[in-house]
């Protein structure tokens, strides 16, 4: 079953470029130089493309096992390449802090800077997911805003996962709790869910822009970034890479490895050197030079 997040863009692509080309064929009349054609005059980017592309190959994959086609004349068509990531932006502890101050939601910008959660599971945390004496929440749920409704479903990767957080947070969180019930919503005023702020003209953005004024050097930063960021601080803190792929609910090690290969590079700059201080603490010889000893 898919979320409606998941489900509404598809929906999209199939009315919009799916069904006005193919709704009224046969999956035995359609011609692999036609799926091609088509491809090809797809208006949009990359991510527009597959996505239509995937439902017609999805549809004809069902007819191949069905046995109405021998084969599926969508695959092996040329797609365009994907869309490369924008350049992710880290910011430092100080620049968090002048978010912060700036922001109309400070403890929410500063959880989100510090824990990694996406914007949905943080905004759908309760009260109850809370353990003050641990320090960690319970990431549970998921509250994502489509079209003008706010739908609440389980985390991305449909897994619930315990998340520590500093005890810098213990305040501002017990602050946020007070004078709610255990089921209301951590933050905002408990009932309503806090929404993604307007791109464009929103409480962030504003935030954004007076800590530029404040800080020339400040990156146009997104709410997501603050996830990249507790990536990036939890690195340079010395978190290994396991820890920090449970933090942030990845499905792998190899995963985050793979989405933040660039936060360890220094980790590779490091490992010569803390080879070369190991070697010379156990105090072994050095066989070549030793080697040239006797030759010489």
């Amino acid at each position: 079953m898919l979320k409606p997040s998941s489900f509404r863009p598809l929906q999209s692509a199939w009315s919009k470029h799916v069904e006005p080309k193919w709704g009224s064929r046969s999956v035995g009349s359609i011609r692999h130089s036609e799926v091609q054609a088509w491809i090809s005059s797809i208006a949009g980017g990359s991510t527009t493309v597959r996505r239509a592309h995937g439902i017609l190959a999805g549809i004809l994959d069902v007819a191949v096992r069905d046995r109405r086609l021998a084969r599926n004349v969508a695959r092996d068509v040329d797609l365009p390449a994907k869309s490369r990531n924008a350049r992710r932006h880290y910011l430092t502890h100080e620049q968090v802090q002048l978010l912060v101050d700036n922001s109309r939601h400070p403890a929410l910008v500063l959880f989100l800077a510090y824990t990694g959660l996406r914007w949905g599971e943080a905004t759908a945390l309760r009260i109850r997911h809370v353990d003050a004496l641990r320090r960690r929440v319970k990431v549970e749920e998921n509250a994502v805003k489509v079209s003008h409704e706010v739908h609440v479903g389980s985390p991305k990767t449909h897994r619930s996962r315990s998340v520590p957080y500093p005890e810098f947070l213990s305040l501002p969180l017990a602050q946020l709790a007070e004078g709610k019930d255990r089921d209301d919503l951590l933050f905002g005023d408990g009932k309503t869910h806090v929404l993604l702020p307007a791109s464009r003209n929103g409480w962030f953005t504003h935030a954004v822009h007076a800590a530029q004024e404040a800080d020339p050097t400040f990156p146009r930063v997104t709410p997501h970034d603050l996830r990249h960021t507790a990536a990036s601080l939890a690195v340079q803190a010395g978190t290994h890479v396991k820890a920090v792929q449970r933090m942030l609910g990845h499905a792998s090690a190899a995963m985050t490895l793979d989405v933040y290969a660039d936060l360890f590079d220094d980790d590779l700059d490091d490992v010569a050197t803390r080879l070369d201080e190991a070697k010379c603490a156990a105090g072994v010889v050095n066989v070549l030079s030793r080697a040239r000893g006797r030759e010489d």
